[in-house]
């Protein structure tokens, strides 16, 4: 019986892409080498696991002189990368609390600094009945450590719980802890997924 359900935030609930920001830099195959190579998905990673912004910006202006500007951009914009909710999951995240028959909890690799940011801006934020952030934890999906955070904060057991998450490795670091788990791919599926479960959310 699942009493629990927890939710990954980016890409699931919100809408967060660098490209928002670097479109409006660079064409797009300068776009594409630029992430690819200098401000990459594990330098951002770090930054999610509790570096500072200006430690890990400083770092990356010293490797990279030359693209001191964009790299600057990469915090110094950094809200310019947020695109909007992602209704679908928002509406069934609204169900799921309107039922009263679950607590729902947020595991989020993010950044302690830029968080507030999307505070402000997406007040579904606060349906949570808790948010284990890695920035503040200082640790992150897909250790095992950073999901048991969790388990052990809220006393929910892992065979109680489902997690939904977009990124493959960190639904696998789940399972392997008991954890039921969904790869998130759409709000459509996600509801399709749900159902064998038997967790039902009306259709608008």
């Amino acid at each position: 019986m699942i009493n629990t359900i927890v939710f990954d935030l980016g890409a699931v609930l919100i809408d967060w892409n660098p490209h928002y920001l670097y479109s409006k830099i660079f064409q797009e195959e300068e776009m594409r080498h630029f992430l690819a190579t200098v401000c990459t998905p594990d330098w951002n990673e770090e930054q999610d696991g509790g570096r500072s912004l200006a430690e890990a910006t400083e770092l990356l202006v010293g490797q990279y002189p030359e693209h001191e500007e964009n790299i600057r951009h990469f915090y110094g914009r950094w809200s310019e990368m947020l695109g909007g909710e992602i209704a679908g999951t928002v509406e069934i995240f609204r169900q799921l609390k309107a039922s009263g028959r679950y607590k729902l909890y947020a595991l989020t690799n993010w950044s302690a600094e830029t968080f507030p940011i999307a505070q402000e801006r997406f007040e579904f934020l606060t349906w949570f009945d808790g948010i284990v952030m890695s920035g503040v934890e200082k640790d992150r999906k897909p250790f095992p450590s950073f999901y048991q955070t969790l388990l052990n904060r809220y006393s929910v057991k892992a065979d109680e719980a489902l997690f939904i998450d977009d990124n493959l490795r960190n639904v696998k670091a789940a399972q392997q802890l008991g954890i039921h788990s969904i790869h998130f791919h759409s709000p459509e599926q996600l509801k399709e997924e749900l159902i064998r479960y038997e967790i039902s959310v009306e259709n608008r």
